[in-house]
């Protein structure tokens, strides 16, 4: 399959209506998530996804920001059964006349885009579309938004906010990664958060990472120098 989707089939409908069909199907799979992947988040990382297209001629804009609105709605951690799944959004893409190798495309995105795969080293190379979603993603996991979330998500399953005497994991695997057991939010920014600015694949995103990471580590010094009275 060639990396420059085909676009034959999309002629008999505008992008804006693909677009918003795309986009109500997102918010009916994700609008009611309590985990901070919710369809504000959703908004973000097409928000995001469109900014960064902007700079890549190259890719195909509507394949990039369909993956932007569909990238959580086959998560394991967020979906009990991803095949099931899956197969509904193949049908809905192809109702909405994407080609079988836009589809494939975007499936190859969703099902590699996730940090997990990063860690698990499983992942398979994206195209410029998919690398536009991941930092996409990417992005709204840090900085202020990013603050907000790793709280929220974390209250949502019970984890402490800070221990001094836990320190922060390394080297984790896929099933490490995912048990939270004696994790505190805190940790979280130093097990993923804070690595994530390295990973950017475009320019673009790299220079918003440089802002947001910095937001970050402000955030660190400050929340611990009140934590030790010393603020």
């Amino acid at each position: 399959m060639t990396m420059n989707p085909q676009r034959s089939r999309l002629t008999d409908m505008t992008e804006v209506a693909i677009l918003n069909a795309v986009k109500e199907f997102s918010r009916a799979k994700m609008g009611d998530d309590e985990t901070g992947h919710g369809f504000d988040h959703i908004q973000r990382v097409v928000g995001l996804a469109d900014r960064l297209v902007q700079h890549y001629p190259e890719a195909n804009r509507v394949v990039t920001v369909t993956a932007a609105y569909l990238h959580d709605v086959i998560d394991e951690k967020l979906v009990a059964d991803t095949a099931q799944a899956s197969q509904e959004v193949r049908y809905f893409l192809a109702q909405q006349g994407f080609t079988t190798a836009q589809v494939d495309m975007i499936f190859l995105i969703m099902d590699n885009m996730s940090y997990h795969k990063t860690l698990d080293g499983t992942a398979k190379p994206l195209p410029i579309e998919g690398q536009i979603v991941q930092d996409a993603d990417r992005l709204d996991a840090i900085g202020a938004i990013g603050i907000s979330r790793a709280i929220y998500f974390g209250g949502h399953f019970g984890e402490k906010i800070y221990d001094p005497t836990v320190k922060p994991r390394t080297e984790m695997t896929h099933a490490e990664y995912r048990n939270l057991n004696n994790e505190t939010i805190i940790n979280h920014f130093y097990e993923k958060l804070l690595t994530l600015k390295d990973l950017m694949n475009t320019s673009a995103a790299k220079d918003i990472a440089e802002h947001r990471q910095q937001v970050m580590l402000d955030f660190l010094a400050e929340y611990k120098a009140e934590w030790n009275a010393e603020a």
